[in-house]
């Protein structure tokens, strides 16, 4: 009971990687928020309370106590209203998870400005309102544990997800700000860049061979594999870790580094383009990153 007495909010978890987390934290001995918008994969169109109602019902059916909540993160006045409903129904906040997500994924020189503000919308503000909300009462308590979802598209890059990716990368550099300007009161940030098949990643393509072998593997890496990490992360067991990223990927975890000087190249008399271009770029070039995807790192098969 790692979590007892606890009370976690967690965002999306109304299915998939959010679900998972919260049954899981629910089994550890937290009361749990499920806030879910119970909207479609790419926000869209009608909303709907059942999602996040039959994960409360399967937290009671075990034992454990939760709430819901249909609120969006992706507006503040309405994160405020997420983290109450903490308040109100259990007295305080000591857990955040922002997990909720849209994906409206599309070639940069497509992409629309629509297309960009939605998802910015709910994955960095979302993440950054949830996570404002609770930072009063976090810093009142002396106490708090944010876990944030990051990605490795933004971490490492991929096709078509410009939005998603920008999204995922700025929540790593948040959870570190937040680490950093709330350590003095005893607040944890961490990040999980998790591996699952879910409705997040149902929309990857599967025509190649290649991609349909991607898939096949993705189908392997169900998403309660990624709740374990999300609760010691979230529990004291973990009082020691902060500002760090990791990933779940089924049976294995990884660790990510962040980034820092590699390389440097120096001149007494200062630069100018051409100097660059002589001295500069060649001594710096061995050191360059490829245009990796996230694919082309992690191309082993699970675990």
């Amino acid at each position: 009971m790692m979590l007892q007495d606890k009370v976690a909010i967690v965002t999306g978890a109304g299915g998939g990687i959010g679900r998972e987390i919260a049954l899981a934290m629910a089994l550890a001995g937290a009361k749990v928020v499920i806030n879910d918008i119970g909207a479609s994969l790419s926000g869209e169109g009608q909303t709907s309370a059942t999602p996040g109602e039959q994960t409360k019902a399967i937290i009671e059916q075990r034992g454990g106590q939760a709430v819901t909540n249909t609120d969006s993160v992706a507006d503040w006045d309405s994160a405020k209203r997420i983290v109450q409903s903490a308040i109100d129904a259990f007295g305080r906040v000591d857990i955040v998870v922002n997990n909720a997500g849209i994906l409206r994924d599309q070639i940069f020189h497509k992409m629309t400005p629509e297309e960009w503000l939605s998802v910015i919308n709910v994955h960095l503000n979302g993440s950054f309102f949830v996570s404002r909300a609770a930072a009063e009462h976090f810093r009142a308590q002396g106490s708090g544990a944010y876990v944030h979802m990051t990605s490795t598209s933004g971490l490492i890059g991929n096709f078509g997800q410009a939005n998603y990716s920008a999204a995922k990368l700025g929540i790593a550099a948040l959870s570190k700000s937040i680490a950093l300007d709330m350590q003095r009161f005893g607040v944890r940030s961490n990040c999980i860049a998790p591996f699952a098949w879910s409705r997040m990643t149902s929309s990857i393509p599967a025509e190649t061979p290649e991609q349909k072998a991607r898939v096949e593997k993705l189908k392997r890496m169900t998403p309660e594999k990624n709740a374990p990490l999300a609760v010691f992360l979230a529990s004291d067991a973990a009082k020691e870790v902060n500002g760090q990223i990791f990933a779940a990927r089924n049976n294995e975890i990884f660790l990510f580094s962040q980034p820092r000087p590699v390389r440097s190249a120096h001149r007494e008399d200062g630069w100018t383009p051409e100097l660059i271009a002589e001295h500069a770029l060649p001594s710096l070039r061995a050191q360059f990153l490829p245009l990796d995807r996230s694919g082309d790192v992690f191309s082993w098969d699970p675990v």
